[in-house]
């Protein structure tokens, strides 16, 4: 257990999966969610079902891809609780399609999701941190095909790289200001979307090495150490929580 008591986190892509566990987490153990979906109904459902488990909880809705928007978010967070210590850009998407079939326009949804809304949350949130100079932490939510090719991915996975590079790239910025920067990169985890797969329970439970995919809380309590006081000295980097499987990396076939 780590108390996150007086410390406000700002989140985007809650609504559900791995974001709502996350948020739900660091509520219960003290801290005072904002949290953010692109579906109003889903990210309302989600704060409430976190305030009637006991945590503090906003809910937020908007796309977290646009600037402006971020700014209301973090300014939002600051109004209602005082300040911000911890963000996590938790929001992505995915749109499978080799590099023959991926359109303009869906390269561009990726890029503006997965790496434009992550950059400018950093920077409005570092800004907003270093302005109350005491420190913060921003996490990055990355993936196992930010290090291993999959196939139908190669936009998604390219933003998830870029991810991780842009932790190791903003130490330089944060660093002075005691504002860790660092990534996680899931790896099969078992969220409402997976579930509704009958054959990726089998699949990824026989190709990696633990035995199973990942829970959702499995990457949650990775996500919690690495904003908390325990891990002040850990930056730039990235944790990949996926039983193994990037060691051996089989296909899911």
């Amino acid at each position: 257990m780590i108390d996150f008591t007086n410390q406000t986190v700002l989140i985007t892509g809650a609504g559900q999966g791995i974001g709502f566990a996350i948020a739900r987490a660091l509520a219960l153990q003290g801290a005072n969610v904002v949290l953010n979906d692109y579906e109003e109904i889903l990210a309302e459902k989600a704060a409430d079902a976190i305030r009637r488990q006991g945590g503090t909880c906003m809910a937020f809705a908007g796309d977290a891809s646009n600037v402006a928007f971020i700014q209301q978010l973090v300014e939002m967070a600051v109004n209602t609780f005082g300040s911000l210590d911890i963000a996590i850009a938790n929001a992505g998407i995915t749109i499978f399609g080799d590099i023959f079939t991926t359109t303009p326009e869906a390269f561009q949804k990726i890029v503006d999701v997965n790496l434009r809304g992550s950059f400018f949350l950093a920077q409005i949130s570092a800004r907003q941190m270093r302005e109350q100079g005491r420190g913060g932490s921003v996490l990055f939510m990355s993936s196992v095909v930010g290090h291993q090719a999959h196939p139908g991915l190669p936009v998604y996975s390219m933003t998830k790289a870029g991810l991780e590079m842009l932790a190791k790239q903003l130490v330089i910025d944060f660093s002075p200001l005691g504002i860790t920067v660092n990534a996680i990169a899931p790896g099969a985890t078992l969220t409402e979307r997976t579930l509704d797969d009958p054959t990726y329970v089998p699949i990824w439970s026989r190709i990696t090495p633990m035995g199973r995919p990942a829970t959702v809380e499995d990457i949650a309590n990775a996500a919690l150490f690495l904003v908390s006081p325990a891990s002040r000295h850990i930056t730039g980097q990235s944790l990949i929580v996926d039983g193994g499987w990037t060691s051996i990396s089989p296909p899911p076939v």
